[in-house]
């Protein structure tokens, strides 16, 4: 079937779930790159605690992630619980028009993963519920489209905010800070009310089958040994905060910052809807592993670039990664696990991911500016460090798994 083909069979819930993401991605991506230069340029804040407030950040949203998804298992709703997750980030975010310390940020991220902790693993089971396996990838990479579209977007605006502001300055103002938060509110807003007016629950979604708490003894091994295999990849995939401040050390100004993001998400919006729509033919663990690689090359050449350009042009690159493998292994997912236990299994999924956060993104910290006496190893470590993790995740996924 052509691609139209498909994308008219597509469950009116995709359409809605990605319209919900590419709202709230408009408002998130104003902010969430400019926030570790704001911690860094602003407030003075050292490395190894903006990892810190991102790992702790990331790694509370995992674990409402496990809840949250086995609660919409258990009550057969997703849409709700979806709903309420992107309410409360809506809530958050403009609090940090007032952070005046580092404490501050961390309190509104917390809060703002919160919500996404209780969203993720709702909305993806509720995806994987509207779609057929023929046409899974397809509806997920979809997603990831309109998700970084709305990155796309917003990142342009923030860009627009700083030219306003403060032109070609090298390092972030509070005033533009400020604004790009404020511009984020209506996005949030709106993405949380088309949710809540457009979205169903599949009737009779794993309907004739047991609904049962998911065990991690008794799932599929393969699931299993995925979950593994992506807390050792995870390990090495640091915030992509340090990717910002590696930018900057290397000479680009926050505008230049902002395009070279912009780069970045175009790039993974193009490529996301075909690659996870290549993902139906060819399968999922191929093109999980061909993103794998492609991660390991970057963080290469993120540790030996010597000039801005060259970060900018490896940012670029780096989409190729994302739009591989973001919406491919949660499609990977729901191949591996039955309806009736996928929101767990989403929660169990982003877990690994998102608690591993915490030590990835410290100790991308302390490998670079190091703790107290302890100067790190340089802004080259956390690269090389996540470049080999990729390596080693990589043959085990193609080894491991079948």
């Amino acid at each position: 079937m052509k691609p139209q083909g498909k994308l008219r069979k597509l469950h009116p819930n995709i359409w809605i779930v990605t319209v919900t993401s590419f709202l709230t991605d408009i408002s998130s991506e104003m902010i969430v790159y400019l926030i570790p230069l704001f911690l860094s340029n602003v407030l003075g804040v050292r490395m190894a605690f903006i990892g810190l407030i991102d790992g702790v950040a990331e790694t509370t949203a995992s674990l409402l992630k496990v809840y949250s998804g086995s609660l919409s298992d258990k009550l057969g709703q997703r849409k709700w619980l979806a709903v309420l997750g992107y309410g409360i980030s809506t809530i958050a975010k403009p609090f940090l028009y007032f952070a005046n310390s580092w404490g501050w940020v961390l309190g509104v991220r917390f809060s703002d993963r919160v919500g996404k902790g209780i969203r993720t693993a709702p909305r993806d089971a509720l995806v994987a519920a509207s779609t057929d396996k023929e046409n899974r990838g397809l509806a997920f990479g979809l997603h990831r489209a309109g998700d970084t579209a709305g990155a796309f977007l917003g990142i342009a605006i923030a860009a627009w905010i700083v030219w306003l502001t403060q032109k070609g300055a090298l390092q972030i103002t509070r005033e533009a800070f400020q604004m790009a938060v404020l511009a984020s509110i209506i996005p949030a807003v709106l993405a949380v009310i088309v949710l809540g007016v457009g979205a169903v629950d599949v009737a009779g979604a794993g309907k004739g089958e047991e609904k049962k708490r998911l065990s991690f003894k008794e799932v599929d091994p393969r699931f299993r040994n995925f979950l593994l295999i992506t807390i050792l990849f995870t390990l090495g995939n640091s915030s992509d905060s340090f990717i910002i401040l590696r930018a900057q050390e290397r000479g680009l100004n926050v505008l230049q910052t902002l395009f070279m993001l912009m780069t970045f998400t175009a790039i993974y919006t193009i490529l996301s809807g075909p690659l996870g729509a290549l993902s139906d033919k060819i399968g999922r663990r191929k093109l999980m592993i061909g993103g794998w690689i492609a991660y390991g090359l970057v963080y290469l050449g993120f540790a030996f670039a010597s000039a801005g350009w060259q970060i900018w042009l490896l940012f670029g690159l780096y989409g190729i990664y994302y739009a591989a493998t973001e919406g491919v292994a949660k499609a990977f997912v729901a191949d591996l696990v039955p309806d009736a236990q996928r929101g767990a299994a989403y929660g169990w999924f982003n877990a690994a991911i998102g608690i591993t956060a915490l030590p990835a993104s410290l100790l991308a910290g302390l490998l670079w500016q190091g703790l107290g006496q302890w100067a790190g190893f340089g802004p080259s470590a956390p690269f090389l460090f996540g470049a080999a993790l990729a390596l080693v995740a990589g043959i085990l996924l193609w080894r491991v798994i079948k």
